[in-house]
């Protein structure tokens, strides 16, 4: 792992991911998850056509959900992940031009999301954390729902102290935590500073095996202090049904 880097004069930078002690020490690393959505119309709405692009994923050994999209009968969404962003510009950009139905699609830019993993600096298993809690959300056999949104805060909860930023992430976590516990909804928690067209910082997903808690953890969540008072933007929101995943070998 890279050591944070100090120039006289100036802050020090440290792009690590930290968690909670193990084993005497404080857990380090600089991996990392990408995850990126893609969703696009035009596609047929028949059996055959998921199937189809499921077959050409397992064939190239891709990490891979589909999603037939809710909202649309001829809509479908792709999620895929890998440690290294490349392979959505490289593999996953092949697979698009290489099968004849994909390269057809018409995309939908203001549904597409991508962001990354982080560390909130607690996690007891970081590398679980990082690397492989979400994949097992996202493949979960149990789970055939899956949203999917992007949201921005305001510029006031970044000048708030530490402290009030603890204590409001605290109210939101508890509230997810909780539906977890009760195999309600799952989540996806992804940044995206930098990296998404529309300026957002965080990509959200739920999911679980009915549709409906997903919808009421949202609405509960309206009632906490980070969403009532420091969310500028929210959505849209893609909701998907899982058609099948594909797995590497």
């Amino acid at each position: 792992m890279s050591q944070p880097t100090e120039a006289k004069g100036l802050p020090v930078i440290d792009v690590s991911e930290y968690g909670g002690k193990k084993d005497g020490e404080r857990q380090a690393t600089n991996r990392r998850l990408f995850m990126q959505l893609l969703v696009w119309d035009g596609g047929e709405g028949s059996r055959a056509y998921g199937d189809e692009i499921l077959a050409d994923l397992r064939e190239r050994a891709l990490d891979a959900v589909l999603y037939a999209d809710t909202m649309n009968p001829f809509g479908y969404g792709l999620l895929t992940w890998s440690e290294d962003p490349a392979h959505f510009a490289t593999k996953i950009r092949d697979a698009f031009n290489a099968n004849a139905r994909l390269r057809e699609a018409e995309l939908r830019h203001d549904y597409a999301m991508i962001g990354r993993s982080y560390s909130t600096g607690h996690e007891p298993d970081l590398l679980d954390a990082l690397l492989y809690r979400f994949v097992r959300n996202v493949t979960n056999a149990a789970f055939p729902w899956h949203v999917w949104y992007p949201l921005r805060r305001t510029g006031a909860f970044a000048k708030l102290e530490g402290i009030d930023q603890s204590h409001i992430l605290r109210e939101h976590a508890a509230l997810g935590m909780a539906y977890g516990q009760a195999e309600l909804a799952h989540d996806v928690r992804l940044a995206c500073h930098g990296i998404d067209a529309g300026d957002n910082e965080f990509v959200i997903g739920l999911v679980g095996k009915d549709l409906h808690p997903l919808s009421h953890l949202v609405q509960a969540m309206r009632k906490t202090r980070q969403t009532s008072e420091f969310i500028a933007k929210m959505g849209p929101f893609f909701v998907g049904h899982v058609i099948g995943r594909s797995a590497a070998a």
